[in-house]
């Protein structure tokens, strides 16, 4: 019997099917989630240079071409909608044998994209937030009557040390060297040779804080922030604490 209002059917029934519609479509989205993603032993996983054991690609991708040049090692995490690609095309067979290397233990987030011609190398334990751009290669524009878009500009092979922090929306241009241990704050532009330990941000990139050996990160206005140790920096703590009480 018709409801009152005129619906076929009423309220309670109509909450219920949405209850289970949408746990339905959870599920089926976990399920996807576990078996579309890119691991080892996966055929999608065999066109990769090497995928390193316990290395995952997350699913869905945004973009993968070119991925016999594209080696990963071990225990990287690469997050969804992630785009890695390696020249101008599936058709370019001038891709170096490993032109995009990322190394053990690193993360990349959701979103990014990553365009080797040359060669960009990611070190171990590298974590990228989401949403970031890095490539070796721009476009041209000297000639001024061709499309920009058809000129190609000269490669530039990037380098990201190992321990390297780039925060989220950076966008790393070609040539940038960035040293270990480095944080790049959020929404940078970076380019050319950025030394170990350092902090950067803006546009370009500029230091904004060193480790000096024996004194601490320092500031560009002379600030110090001490050396810390350990995730979360308890060790220092600890230790401080265990000094303060050996010489009370």
């Amino acid at each position: 019997m018709a409801c009152a209002t005129g619906d076929r059917y009423p309220p309670s029934v109509k909450r219920i099917a949405r209850r289970l519609a949408n746990g339905a479509v959870l599920t089926g989205s976990r399920w996807l989630d576990r078996v579309g993603q890119i691991v080892p032993g996966t055929r999608a996983a065999e066109r990769f240079g090497s995928l390193g054991r316990g290395s995952s690609i997350g699913f869905p991708m945004a973009t993968l071409m070119g991925q016999r040049s594209i080696h990963i090692g071990e225990d990287t995490l690469v997050g969804r909608h992630v785009s890695l690609a390696v020249g101008y095309g599936v058709l370019d067979t001038r891709a170096p044998e490993r032109a995009l290397v990322i190394g053990d233990r690193s993360v990349i987030g959701a979103r990014c994209t990553i365009i080797a011609h040359e060669s960009i190398v990611i070190g171990d334990g590298v974590w990228f937030g989401q949403d970031i751009f890095v490539s070796d290669a721009s476009h041209g524009y000297q000639d001024p009557e061709l499309p920009i878009g058809e000129q190609f500009g000269t490669h530039d092979p990037v380098e990201i040390g190992s321990g390297t922090w780039i925060g989220h929306g950076a966008i790393i241009l070609p040539g940038a060297r960035i040293g270990r241990n480095v944080v790049v704050a959020a929404g940078s532009v970076v380019r050319g040779v950025v030394e170990d330990h350092t902090v950067v941000g803006g546009a370009p990139a500029r230091v904004l804080r060193r480790l000096e050996p024996g004194v601490g990160w320092v500031g560009t206005r002379g600030d110090v922030r001490p050396v810390l140790h350990g995730p979360f920096g308890l060790a220092a703590v600890a230790a401080a604490e265990a000094e303060d009480e050996a010489t009370a």
